[in-house]
């Protein structure tokens, strides 16, 4: 019988060969979108979750707010791992990550062959029992010791070649040395971080200091089998009380439940470790991440392009129910049974579904690589996977039962005796419900075509607003502290290209991922909660303000003719709002710890600052981000040579300043970038984005024409004597066109009035995330309503204009 109903069901598909082409190209690029963004979304939702335990595995988060201070963040105390673990049971182990930057590594005896290494990291030895690092060489139990460390395979490939590397030394910045007590698998790509080189913690003094008040330890805690994150959390406010309250009142002179009173906070409390990916974004994440609203975005992307493909068989088939009508009253009255009716028509959608699938794997093959170049990911299809073939033949169900079992129903409940009499014509006639489809189908289409336009929108915006500071033309040659003494020497000779109009040494650098340093200054002479700041201090050179061109709009820029420099800060404006300088903030001083407090008894230098400048507000994080207060203080810092070019053909320059480089630093790697690239990529994410949406709702709408010209194909086809007649009485081509497109434009208008309002709310939602934003402006909808109706008239046009053009005695001469 099944194979009875399979051979029919391919005839049919042979007669109607243009439907099913129509059908089956639109399936195909349907369930290809669907399987790439569902490996895009599985790849998202699964990172970290290799760790054995994933799911007792938490990060601590702090949530501390100081006056108008809010700090968000993933850095502890360095004291919080082993008292947690100390004081609380429910804590199986802890681990500590503190944050160490680039550094250029060499092996011991080579003089010349400096590796700079970005992923470099203090880690405590218990890393390798909190999460699982498989350990392919030596023992990371060595990592007790001071000056160890432990190398992933990939660096120890770099440096070591084939050799054994255990036991050997690595020369860090030409001044450290470690011995590598073991090498580790690099950890996969679903990881929230990367690290090569893991040196001891019994190294850093910091990590044994008592400091509660200073935070730069992400830390992390993996509870034990069936213990209560929620009560665990419940204990921290007596650890804040106990261990935080009495070193706060040692610096602030104000106890912590006066802190309270005063509408101020310091809360601990964790982080899953498999939610940590998706909901990023805070200060010290170790590599940026993914976004939660992203996978239910997209993953609604997957199935409403599934559903517009599901939409046009189901539209194609309830329309051409004339055509099978006579078939279906033939068969019944021949005695066939509803049943076995239903049953041939679900295996044409069950034919035509799994041809599909076997074209949408070809596709999703070829398109893999260009969906992951703009996705960022390396993605590849699953085919050894166990539950890979089971999904396709789920998928392969679902969409044969979504597409094909209501015209499946439909089809088989025509009345035989109203067939057979010519009293039944639904075929021509357009269904509310295929109009619905239609309209739900273009809907989709103009959201988002509308998100990709606001996402790009907002791209502009950024690129084009004003940041306070010039962007373009920014040369940063990086890792200059290699030059030691020759710093000065090799500024002067960049100076003297004709090429630069300014130079400055900073690591400080306006953009998302270069040097930060928050600390704790206040109002001179009001050492308490009301007058104190969480300040960003940056450590600048004189020429630093020049070289970025900001605008000092009060007081003066640093300068070599004043000798108190050193104890002096240009802050900027919301750092004067913040202190309460207002309104004459020169001549103003505010204070700050000049060495670390001493945990016990709270004393530590102090050193008074004097305000001799105020810098315009300036963007130095992404435009998500409100602007902080900041300070400029004349220190050295040499992270960074900023280079600022005149519009010249930066290629010389690059020549020059290398062969002043092997010169000056032999044996270092010349290393340079250029800011407006830093700055874009900050936005990558939100490019990859917007990529990402343009290109399936180019599919979406491609789909959807498919239905819409098939549709007009068919109505052509069943207005065709009518058409023969109207032309005969006197109407014109353009009255036919009119004729045949009046109906499908008009469920494009209703469609474009339903996609407005929704498209406003979620994008409206989107731009939520940013501080500075753009206006979703009426020209955005004009576009995108626009596109939508210009296509769809130009796909149903296409038909329409030949019946139009049809001669009409051929179409009547059998009446």
């Amino acid at each position: 019988m099944w194979k009875k109903y399979l051979t029919t069901a391919w005839r049919i598909l042979r007669k109607q060969r243009f439907y099913s082409i129509i059908n089956v190209a639109g399936l195909s690029i349907g369930l290809a979108s669907c399987l790439l963004i569902t490996l895009f979304v599985i790849d998202e939702v699964t990172y970290d979750n290799f760790h054995d335990g994933s799911d007792r595995i938490y990060r601590m988060r702090v949530d501390l707010k100081l006056g108008e201070n809010v700090f968000d963040g993933v850095v502890m105390p360095a004291p919080f791992a082993p008292t947690a673990k100390e004081t609380y049971p429910e804590i199986e182990e802890v681990a500590r990550f503190r944050g160490r930057g680039d550094m250029m590594v060499r092996t011991e005896g080579d003089d010349i062959s400096n590796i700079n290494e970005d992923n470099v990291i203090y880690a405590d030895r218990s890393v390798f029992d909190l999460f699982t690092i498989p350990v392919l060489n030596g023992d990371a139990g060595g990592l007790d010791e001071p000056n160890t460390l432990a190398i992933s395979a990939s660096c120890a490939t770099r440096h070591f070649g084939e050799e054994d590397p255990i036991g050997k030394t690595l020369i860090l910045n030409n001044d450290y040395s470690y011995e590598v007590v073991s090498v580790y698998e690099d950890l996969p790509t679903n990881s929230h971080f990367h690290f090569d080189l893991m040196l001891s913690m019994e190294t850093l003094d910091e990590a044994k200091q008592p400091m509660w008040v200073s935070h730069n330890f992400v830390t992390y805690i993996k509870l034990r089998e069936g213990a209560s994150v929620a009560d665990l959390e419940n204990k921290f406010p007596d650890m804040v009380e106990t261990y935080v309250g009495p070193q706060i009142e040692q610096f602030l002179g104000q106890n912590i439940e006066e802190l309270k009173a005063a509408g101020d906070r310091i809360v601990y409390f964790t982080q899953p470790l498999l939610d940590i990916h998706l909901n990023s974004g805070l200060l010290g994440d170790f590599e940026p991440g993914g976004d939660i609203a992203y996978v239910y975005i997209f993953s609604a992307v997957a199935i409403f392009l599934l559903l517009i493909a599901c939409i046009n068989f189901m539209n194609l088939a309830t329309a051409r129910s004339s055509s099978r009508a006579r078939e279906v009253g033939g068969r019944k009255s021949l005695g066939s049974f509803r049943s076995q009716l239903t049953s041939q028509f679900l295996m044409e959608s069950l034919l035509v579904t799994a041809i599909s699938m076997a074209i949408a794997l070809g596709i999703a093959y070829l398109a893999l690589p260009y969906f992951n170049e703009i996705a960022g990911k390396s993605l590849e299809l699953p085919w050894t996977s166990l539950w890979f073939l089971p999904v396709i033949l789920l998928t392969l169900m679902t969409v044969t039962l979504a597409a094909g079992f209501y015209p499946a129903l439909f089809l088989s409940a025509f009345n035989p005796v109203d067939v057979l009499k010519g009293k039944l014509a639904i075929g021509a006639k357009s269904g509310n419900l295929r109009s619905a489809l239609v309209v739900f189908q273009f809907a989709t289409s103009v959201v988002l075509i509308v998100s990709t336009l606001i996402v790009f929108d907002q791209l502009g915006f950024v690129q084009n607003r004003n940041l306070g500071y010039q962007k373009d033309q920014v040369l940063l040659l990086d890792d200059t502290y290699f030059l030691g003494e020759s710093t000065g020497a090799f500024k002067q000779q960049i100076l003297d290209f004709p090429e630069v109009s300014n130079a400055s040494y900073s690591s400080f650098i306006p953009v998302s991922g270069s040097s930060r340093n928050n600390n704790a200054f206040w109002k001179y002479g009001a050492r308490d909660q009301e007058h104190t700041v969480i300040l960003q201090n940056w450590s600048v050179d004189r020429d630093y303000v020049q070289t970025m061109e900001m605008d000092i709009i009060a007081g003066r820029d640093f300068g070599e003719e004043f000798g108190t420099d050193s104890i002096s800060v240009i802050l900027n404006e919301t750092a004067v709002r913040q202190f309460g300088l207002e309104p004459d903030p020169l001549g103003m001083k505010i204070s700050g710890f000049g060495s670390m407090p001493d945990p016990e008894t709270g004393e530590a230098d102090i050193v008074d600052y004097t305000v001799v400048g105020v810098v315009k507000d300036f963007h130095f994080e992404s435009l998500k981000d409100q602007i902080a207060p900041l300070g400029l203080f004349m220190e050295r810092s040499t992270g960074s040579l900023i280079v600022k070019l005149k519009p010249n053909d930066i290629a010389p320059v690059l020549a020059k300043a290398e062969a002043v480089w092997e010169e000056m630093a032999p044996g270092f790697p010349f290393s340079y970038s250029f800011l407006d690239e830093r700055f874009e990529a900050m936005y990558e994410n939100e490019a990859r984005v917007g990529r990402i949406f343009g290109t399936f709702a180019g599919l979406a709408i491609f789909i959807a024409c498919l239905g819409l010209f098939a549709l007009a194909t068919f109505l052509a086809e069943q207005k065709t004597k009518e058409i023969g007649v109207r032309k005969a009485l006197g109407a014109s081509n353009q009255q036919i066109l009119l004729l045949l497109s009046k109906d499908f434009m008009r469920l494009v208008l209703i469609a474009i009035g339903i996609a407005i309002p929704v498209s406003w709310y979620f994008m409206d939602n989107w731009l939520e995330n940013y501080h500075y934003q753009t206006a979703i402006g009426v020209g955005t909808y004009l576009i995108a309503g626009g596109t939508a109706v210009l296509i769809a008239l130009l796909t149903v046009s296409s038909q329409s204009w030949r019946a139009a053009h049809a001669n009409p005695v051929k179409s009547l001469r059998s009446e």
